[in-house]
């Protein structure tokens, strides 16, 4: 499925969302807060726009993670006629080919949604991420507003299937987006779900009216134990000002 729509699928994030996507990836580098000398895998990379934004942003070294080799040979050719030198490897986010504690920060862009066991997907980054680095998780979410919300779920459960079908030209993916993120913990789940995973979480930040949802935690300073509880170490910042 993902295959199938990676030729236009560059084009139908920046114009579906009317690039406010770039504007939420420069966020989730930001709230990475890189380290020049770090090494940084941004995970469920696509065609690779958080893994640029990150290496762009902090000169570090960047590997970009997916399990879709279409979508990381349009990353390959971007990388080429951006000067950029990305490592890419091709895995499954459930089975990371790393060592143990080998990671400074993780990125996740619209993908955690994608996984198809949440927690062991959670549990797998927090093994290969060092004591104390940080997950930056990007995912969309639903608006609450009276007015704005149901206005969101037309446009994004009926208008936006049928668009992304008639541009990329292949029925259903678009739609399993829809009902990807129907389907998504909400906030407070979610981050008990990274708590359990090895994480203690710092901040949820609301982002464009709720559309997305930024959230950051904190590899625990403790082995994370691989499908023990992780402690419950702060509360969660669900609040923040939504942009």
């Amino acid at each position: 499925m993902f295959g199938a729509i990676a030729p236009t699928y560059d084009f139908l994030n920046h114009t579906l969302s009317l690039n406010v996507d770039r504007y939420w990836r420069a966020m989730a580098v930001r709230a990475m807060e890189p380290n020049p000398r770090g090494l940084y895998l941004d995970l469920c990379t696509g065609t690779g726009d958080l893994a640029f934004a990150l290496a762009r942003r902090s000169g570090a070294l960047v590997v970009g993670l997916d399990f879709t080799k279409p979508m990381l040979d349009l990353a390959l050719k971007k990388a080429h006629r951006r000067r950029r030198k990305i490592h890419w490897v091709q895995a499954d986010a459930l089975r990371l080919p790393l060592r143990d504690e080998c990671v400074d920060g993780i990125t996740v862009a619209f993908g955690v949604r994608n996984f198809e066991d949440l927690e062991r997907g959670l549990t797998e980054a927090a093994r290969v991420l060092k004591a104390g680095g940080r997950l930056v998780v990007l995912e969309f979410s639903e608006p609450q507003g009276r007015l704005f919300g149901p206005l969101y779920r037309l446009y994004f459960r009926r208008l936006l299937p049928r668009i992304g079908a008639l541009f990329s030209r292949v029925r259903g993916p678009y739609g399993y987006l829809a009902a990807t993120v129907q389907g998504f913990p909400e906030a407070a789940p979610f981050a008990e779900t990274l708590r359990r995973s090895g994480f203690v979480v710092i901040r949820q930040r609301p982002l464009t009216g709720g559309i997305a949802t930024l959230h950051v935690a904190l590899r625990e300073r403790r082995k994370a134990s691989m499908g023990g509880p992780g402690e419950r170490h702060e509360s969660v910042e669900a609040g923040g000002p939504a942009v």
